[in-house]
């Protein structure tokens, strides 16, 4: 039976975002899929059909002024034709963001991102992991130890480079990497026991 696809679909200002990307990508690659990183600012039309051929799609941008980047919204918005189709309709969906701070209004990055997984007709894959970091006896090197459920969600300081985005951020982008990975694979073997 052929291997889930799982494509990322991302744009990242100054590099920490795809740091998380391809953490994604790898989780991805680790459970067993055919993994592609695809830059939203730079796609091409041999990247669009990749998406269209996707079982999952995880989006990903960096969280400016409380929403995803310009750039990942003019690629939101050019998804208008496959929206018009629902082209993406029953594909699974994901999603991951980062900021400079630790809350930084990610949520509604993640919370957007969920939209125009609906208004696709996808079904979202949440991160499945409890809150790390909430306990005295917890630590920040723990999993989702910024405590979000529905994405994963990093944290990067701005005076740092690529270096300096966290390794338990890096971590949970793996684990979402994994887990929609392993949900496609449910999927597609779904698909093809009952011929959809």
């Amino acid at each position: 039976m052929a291997s889930a696809v799982v494509s990322i679909a991302y744009h990242s200002g100054y590099g920490h975002t795809a740091v998380i990307a391809e953490a994604v990508h790898a989780g991805a690659v680790a459970a067993g899929a055919e993994a592609h990183l695809i830059k939203v600012d730079e796609i091409t039309d041999e990247q669009w059909a990749t998406l269209d051929a996707s079982d999952a799609i995880v989006f990903g941008a960096p969280t400016y002024m409380g929403s995803a980047s310009a750039a990942f919204h003019a690629f939101a918005e050019s998804t208008n034709k496959r929206w018009s189709a629902q082209a993406w309709d029953g594909k699974l969906a994901a999603g991951f963001t980062n900021s400079g701070s630790k809350s930084g209004d990610k949520l509604q990055t993640l919370n957007w991102f969920q939209v125009l997984a609906g208004q696709h007709g996808m079904h979202w894959v949440n991160l499945g992991l409890k809150p790390g970091w909430s306990f005295s006896t917890s630590s920040e090197n723990d999993l989702n130890r910024l405590g979000f459920f529905t994405g994963a969600a990093a944290q990067s300081h701005g005076d740092l480079g690529v270096e300096g985005v966290h390794k338990a951020d890096i971590a949970t982008a793996e684990h979402l990497g994994r887990r929609v990975a392993e949900t496609a694979k449910v999927f597609v073997r779904g698909n093809a026991a009952t011929g959809v």
